[in-house]
């Protein structure tokens, strides 16, 4: 692609700076998807419900979504996870899951 050659430098890092940010919100889009898939599979939920999960626990904790997803796959790695994110988590997974698996027996409760 040529720029045209009347294009300033404010034009041109204008364009960079969107790059940038472009490149930014794949990355985050990655790690909150990998997050929630994280939270699919441990707390038995669907994907939706895992989405309203990793969304509380940010809003519960006064944490950015993204630095919550980065904690969760931390702690998939590590085992390691905050108290406070661990408790908004762990409320959160009471309130909307877990739901059945598919073939278990009925839930006696």
């Amino acid at each position: 692609m040529t720029m045209p050659t009347d294009w300033g430098s404010d034009q041109i890092f204008q364009l960079q700076e969107q790059v940038r940010q472009l490149k930014e919100a794949v990355v985050s889009h990655a790690v909150v998807d990998q997050a929630i898939g994280m939270i699919v599979v441990l707390g038995r939920v669907t994907p939706d419900q895992g989405w309203i999960v990793l969304k509380e626990v940010s809003q519960h904790t006064n944490i950015k979504l993204r630095n919550v997803a980065e904690m969760i796959l931390i702690w998939g790695r590590t085992g390691v996870m905050p108290a406070e994110i661990r408790a908004a988590l762990e409320e959160a997974l009471d309130r909307h899951g877990p739901t059945q698996i598919p073939g278990a027996p009925p839930q006696v409760g």
